[in-house]
């Protein structure tokens, strides 16, 4: 898994929801959230949610808000750190159990969770196959998570980031999938603009160029580039 080492430095640990999060990156934040609720729908008491690659929470926190019992699984134990914190801080601390463990050997029986939540991770993999084929494992019903594309801008810049990333077209998430078990049940594409533009720009300045780039993104050409792509994956119902 690419990063692994980077990920687990306290300090990046520490700084993560600041760098990333903060001034324009509060947008990315919503988007991302606004994201996985819409795929989730109305969480009913006790819904079981594994979160993989939980990092410092932020999911995590919002899934206990609507009423979710979760699991959160990541590798680093610094992130780890800051999710307990976080969810302490929110009174969640009964709802969620933390797990240090590798998303390709997940310590559940089959079926154990009703969706399963992987969000900034496959872009993290060298072969994402037999994660995904985990992932669906343990999800009764729906897996849900994102991924960066190969067509969009971020082309261009992300052999500069601390660990790289992989970058996917439709065609290969969609054999990703096929290899998995899972069936699409739906997509959303977003971002025209690529995450880093938004980080290094004030809230308020940032927010006029998100409105632009949601105008572009509702074009074919502007959904044709979109740098990040939101998959709503199903267990298919065994005959």
């Amino acid at each position: 898994m690419k990063g692994q080492d980077w990920y687990q430095a306290d300090e990046v640990a520490e700084e993560y929801d600041d760098v990333r999060f903060s001034g324009g990156g509060q947008l990315i934040d919503r988007r991302e959230k606004e994201a996985v609720l819409a795929a989730l729908g109305p969480i009913d008491p006790g819904h079981r949610v594994l979160e993989v690659a939980c990092g410092t929470g932020r999911f995590t926190t919002m899934l206990a808000d609507q009423g979710a019992d979760v699991v959160g699984l990541d590798v680093s134990r610094e992130m780890l750190e800051q999710a307990r914190e976080k969810v302490a801080a929110a009174g969640h601390a009964d709802a969620v159990e933390f797990l240090r463990g590798d998303a390709s050997r997940l310590p559940f029986p089959d079926d154990h969770f009703d969706t399963v939540v992987a969000m900034r991770f496959f872009h993290l993999m060298d072969d994402p196959v037999p994660f995904a084929k985990e992932l669906r494992r343990v999800s009764r019903d729906q897996v849900f998570f994102d991924t960066f594309n190969s067509r969009s801008l971020r082309t261009l810049y992300t052999w500069l980031l601390p660990m790289g990333s992989r970058l996917y077209s439709e065609r290969q998430v969609a054999a990703m999938l096929g290899d998995a078990g899972l069936t699409l049940a739906n997509e959303e594409h977003d971002f025209v603009l690529p995450y880093g533009f938004y980080r290094e720009l004030p809230g308020a300045v940032a927010r006029p160029f998100r409105a632009l780039d949601e105008l572009a993104g509702d074009t074919v050409p502007g959904d044709y580039v979109a740098s990040v792509s939101y998959w709503d994956a199903r267990v298919p119902d065994e005959e």
